[in-house]
């Protein structure tokens, strides 16, 4: 199976393939994916608590400070801008069943953006225009218990799923890989993975979905990250999120204390 992979022919086999109604192809552009309803709070959603308080998941940041937390477009810079919706692939690829043990775990996690077990406080979306990825950087809202369980959990997947198959709802079948992938120490805990899930319509187009999975914990807080897309996925720009989005978790971490 070949990666040759071109966002444009895929909306075109999408739309074969029953994945998106013909009359959606109007709002879509050339350079970014299409919008789409998405569950999580995002970065334009204002505050009710401005002041830091004590949470249940022990955190000591204000709703304020979690969304301060977050990374923006111009932390990575060009051709990072902000996104104007959630992939069309998400739905098409992410969107699928297997029986292979914890992997359907793996699949509904990807697919709801709870990497680390749970609804996020605050969370961002990212399209670099370049090459249609997507990137979507959230702030974590568990314990750091269940944050660590997480971690963990994450740890074993390129064991126990290094390598499965799935089935979309429209019945494209997926193999799906998971390994390993290496962070910057950064935090006090984190894990990384790099997951592709290639497969083909019923006309015969190949396709690949290559994903950079990040989690991460810092104190009492944490971030999850995912940069997808179907064509090249810059894995510097995985890196520099992480690297950025510790930093910035710890400086605001430290401004929460200041204020107590």
């Amino acid at each position: 199976m070949t990666a040759a992979i071109r966002p444009r022919g895929l909306l075109l086999s999408l739309i074969a393939a029953g994945l998106l109604a013909v009359g959606g192809c109007a709002a879509l552009g050339l350079r970014h994916p299409a919008t789409a309803p998405h569950p999580l709070p995002t970065i334009d959603r204002p505050s009710p608590t401005p002041k830091a308080s004590a949470r249940p998941d022990g955190s000591s940041l204000s709703d304020e400070q979690a969304q301060a937390a977050l990374i923006t477009e111009s932390d990575l810079g060009a051709p990072w801008t902000a996104t104007r919706g959630a992939a069309t692939w998400r739905d098409g690829l992410l969107k699928a069943a297997t029986t292979a043990g914890e992997c359907q775990r793996l699949l509904d996690a990807l697919y709801s953006d709870e990497l680390l077990g749970g609804p996020a406080r605050a969370a961002v979306g990212l399209d670099d225009a370049d090459t249609d990825a997507q990137l979507r950087y959230q702030i974590g809202a568990r314990r750091p218990v269940d944050v660590d369980a997480a971690l963990s959990w994450l740890r074993t997947m390129p064991v126990q799923c290094a390598r499965f198959t799935a089935t979309t709802e429209t019945g494209m079948e997926e193999d799906v890989q998971v390994v390993d992938a290496p962070l910057p120490e950064v935090g006090d805990a984190r894990q990384g993975l790099r997951i592709s899930i290639a497969t083909m319509t019923s006309d015969g187009d190949e396709y690949l979905l290559t994903m950079d999975l990040a989690a991460v914990r810092v104190g009492d807080d944490s971030f999850a990250l995912t940069n997808a897309g179907l064509g090249d996925v810059r894995n510097e720009a995985t890196q520099a999120a992480v690297q950025i989005g510790a930093l910035r978790l710890t400086d605001i971490r430290k401004q929460g204390r200041a204020q107590v």
